[in-house]
């Protein structure tokens, strides 16, 4: 069975819906989420889900090996950042070549980068009159959103669209797909 470690910094939407699917599945499950959010919500769903949830700080993440030597004792076979809103280590990115990825609320290499994440990239989407935008899957490397994209969907942004009609959109889209790519990269 390959082995998922989820990385979420809040509410754990992307979090809550890659559990649920992967439990009717029998070749893949979520094994432990983590997050850098001692009140973030994504832990009371991991929890309510029967997954192992864990915080963790600065130190334990960048400045020692803690984190990097749990991720090696649960060996997981792919590491998932669901809004995850931290730089990752290159000591972990070197531990596991190739598998981490990440959700982007953008179609990349639009609106990434460092602080352009959740409402921040809707708002910037609607200031700019973009017609279209959507999400990004990509391979995490040492940079903000550079990593190797993977898989993109998109939607229609109308000029009546207001951030937060976006943000719906990419939510639906995230939802939707998220998790079948997921499974196709662990095939």
């Amino acid at each position: 069975m390959k082995r998922i470690v989820i990385f979420a910094s809040g509410s754990g939407t992307n979090a809550e819906n890659l559990i649920t699917y992967f439990k009717n599945r029998n070749h893949a499950s979520v094994i432990q989420v983590l997050t850098n959010n001692p009140h973030a919500k994504v832990l009371d769903r991991a929890k309510n889900l029967k997954v192992s949830a864990l915080s963790f700080n600065k130190i334990a993440f960048t400045e020692t090996d803690d984190v990097l030597n749990l991720l090696k004792a649960n060996k997981p076979d792919l590491i998932v950042l669901a809004g995850f809103l931290w730089k990752f280590p290159e000591a972990i990115l070197k531990e596991f070549p190739n598998k981490v990825i990440n959700i982007h609320p953008a179609l990349l290499p639009k609106y990434g980068g460092k602080g352009m994440y959740g409402t921040h990239v809707h708002e910037a989407i609607v200031a700019n009159k973009e017609i279209e935008t959507g999400i990004t899957i990509h391979y995490v490397n040492e940079n903000y959103d550079e990593g190797a994209i993977v898989f993109q969907a998109t939607c229609k942004v109308l000029p009546s669209d207001s951030a937060e009609d976006v943000a719906a959109k990419i939510h639906e889209l995230e939802m939707n797909h998220f998790p079948k790519v997921v499974e196709e990269i662990l095939k």
